[in-house]
């Protein structure tokens, strides 16, 4: 009888460890979207933005404390707009943020934010995604490749507005200043309507790898807004949130692009 009860627990041990494991971790995405990202001087000249912390295509919010910093960088100067956001709670008490911006010059908008470290308990580790969008305004095409300095970064090589569907978009990605190699960089479509149905798990994260310059290659299939985070891992680490053990520090470089359909 003992014989018989070894046997049967054993098994299901490796079933439930089974099931555990083959759960897939969705991808954590930083989001920063304005409500338009080419401004003409016909246009409204005021930007919303929307800043929250979740998975992109499936549409899972999670908890956003606030930034460390949230500005904007036009032609080479840095404004803080910290103090211009407004917090959002959500149904279930997640936090999310606004902010709203009126554009007077010309030239590329960068809105960029540094969130809070993310604590994730299921993969024992701090998430930090700096994360920045482009807005051009009144037809300058001046700055949009500029780096705005943050410790992870992803800087445009391809123009980063005007973007017809089945375009190619390249990025650079830099952390502490230098490019980094074989970097994965996380691709998913902001599918805020639920308009796109995966028809299977892979499909909602794309993944492309940086060359050895650090650079990437995608093309965004359809219209709407497209996430790329470029994950590398910090030399440091931090304590977890009971102060016990050290823990490991994912950093995101993340840049959102608009495609549009042509007519």
């Amino acid at each position: 009888m003992r014989i018989w009860k070894k046997q049967i627990i054993v098994p299901l041990v490796m079933v439930c460890s089974f099931f555990v494991f083959a759960s897939p971790l969705r991808a954590h995405f930083q989001v920063i979207i304005p409500n338009q990202n080419i401004v003409s001087q016909d246009d409204n000249k005021q930007i919303d933005l929307d800043l929250l912390f979740t998975h992109p295509f499936e549409q899972h919010l999670m908890n956003m404390e606030k930034p460390v910093q949230f500005g904007v960088l036009v032609r080479s100067e840095k404004t803080d707009l910290l103090n211009f956001l407004n917090e959002k709670i959500s149904k279930d008490g997640l936090k999310s943020w606004k902010a709203s911006y009126v554009v007077k010059r010309p030239g590329d908008h960068i809105f960029y934010v540094e969130p809070s470290p993310y604590w994730e308990p299921a993969e024992n580790k701090y998430i930090i995604h700096y994360t920045k969008t482009i807005v051009n305004a009144f037809g300058m095409k001046d700055g949009w490749d500029e780096a705005v300095g943050l410790r992870a970064e992803i800087l445009p090589l391809t123009h980063p507005y005007g973007l017809w569907a089945g375009n190619v978009f390249q990025g650079k990605v830099v952390v502490d200043g230098k490019p980094v190699s074989g970097a994965d960089v996380e691709v998913e479509f902001y599918n805020d309507k639920k308009a796109i149905k995966a028809p299977a798990d892979p499909f909602i994260t794309q993944v492309v790898r940086t060359d050895d310059q650090g650079i990437f290659t995608y093309v965004m299939p359809w219209e709407g807004w497209w996430g790329f985070a470029a994950l590398s891992d910090a030399p440091e680490t931090m304590k977890t949130p009971d102060g016990k053990n050290d823990a490991a520090i994912e950093l995101g470089a993340v840049l959102w692009l608009k495609t549009v359909n042509k007519n």
